[in-house]
């Protein structure tokens, strides 16, 4: 919230903007969801009332002034306003695209620092989780191989070039926080591999399990946030999707079969796509045995990529994941540095 006014002038100022942006005759604020990340704004529940009522969500982005001098927190604070201009030009241009068993928000309307949504807790996706049960991750994996079935050799306009909230080109200061001098070193040969896929898509690029509604029953899912949205493999959002739903011990042993169980459900979407849909890379075009091979291969160079990020944030600490960290020396051991 804007510093220096009262929390009722806003609120009533708020109410305004999204009347005036949705059409509704009144808008009655409820409850505040949660604070943007670093404090840049917030996500509050609404009612439209017009000739229907209406439950949405609003996301409201108040950034703070940038005074700092300080190069990274200035490189942090463009790279956080980028991600809400990418947000908005998803749902404006890409999210009627998503078909139901990719399910997100509907977007009402919007403006440039201001994004009113359809309430998911309304539309039956009203669950969240902070563990899974073995459906609920497959219906996880599901929404990403029905998004990236769905958006294959789709140009990234107006969003990222390159998905991901851990983009190496976005994150020049956790790379030189980075202690591991042989994972330094391998940084833009991963990146490079990743890039030059053959096949590639949309990533959702922060796949992780506080980003999913789960419907009552757990076997369908919606997704939120999409700030990091744009070019990639379709393994990069799969990664990250598995470390933050299973522990290591688990991944370990069952990365392999949920890998497997996310390249069936992407060879039945892209097999259920329109023949006619408006992509870059036709239906008859795509061999689906050669993408598989690809993202399958890329897949632990996925891990390793995001490994990267993690170990160079917050100078590392507390960021050492032995699934990562096995699955990094394995492709260290593998590459030419």
């Amino acid at each position: 919230m804007p510093r220096g006014r009262s929390e009722s002038s806003e609120h009533a100022e708020l109410a305004a903007r999204i009347a005036r942006a949705t059409g509704a005759s009144r808008v009655e604020l409820g409850e505040r969801v949660q604070e943007l990340w670093s404090g840049y704004g917030e996500i509050r529940r609404a009612t439209l009332v017009g000739s229907n009522t209406t439950p949405v969500i609003v996301k409201w982005v108040v950034p703070p002034h940038a005074t700092t001098h300080d190069a990274a927190e200035a490189r942090s604070h463009r790279r956080k306003l980028r991600s809400y201009e990418v947000e908005r030009a998803f749902y404006r241009n890409y999210a009627e695209r998503c078909g139901p068993l990719a399910r997100v928000a509907a977007a009402l309307n919007g403006e440039r620092t201001l994004l009113v949504l359809e309430d998911l807790d309304a539309a039956g996706f009203g669950l969240r989780r902070s563990r899974v049960s073995e459906g609920e991750l497959t219906a996880c994996l599901r929404w990403l191989a029905h998004f990236h079935a769905g958006f294959l050799g789709a140009r990234a306009e107006s969003l990222w070039k390159v998905g991901t909230y851990w983009h190496l080109a976005t994150r020049p200061d956790e790379l030189a926080a980075l202690r591991d001098p042989a994972v330094r070193r391998a940084a833009p040969l991963l990146d490079e591999r990743l890039n030059r896929a053959r096949f590639r898509t949309l990533v959702h690029g922060d796949a992780k399990l506080q980003n999913f509604c789960f419907a009552d029953t757990g076997s369908a899912v919606a997704a939120v946030d999409f700030q990091y949205v744009g070019g990639g493999v379709g393994v990069k959002d799969v990664a990250y999707c598995l470390t933050s739903c299973l522990p290591p011990r688990e991944l370990e042993r069952d990365a392999p079969r949920h890998l497997s169980s996310y390249f069936r459900e992407l060879r039945s979407a892209l097999a259920a796509r329109p023949t006619d849909q408006a992509q870059e890379v036709r239906q008859d075009a795509v061999d689906v045995d050669a993408l598989e091979a690809e993202w399958r291969e890329l897949y632990p160079l996925a891990c390793a990529d995001f490994y990267r990020f993690l170990l160079g944030w917050a100078g590392g600490s507390e960021s050492r994941d032995a699934y990562l960290e096995g699955v990094t020396k394995r492709v260290l051991a593998g590459i030419s540095l």
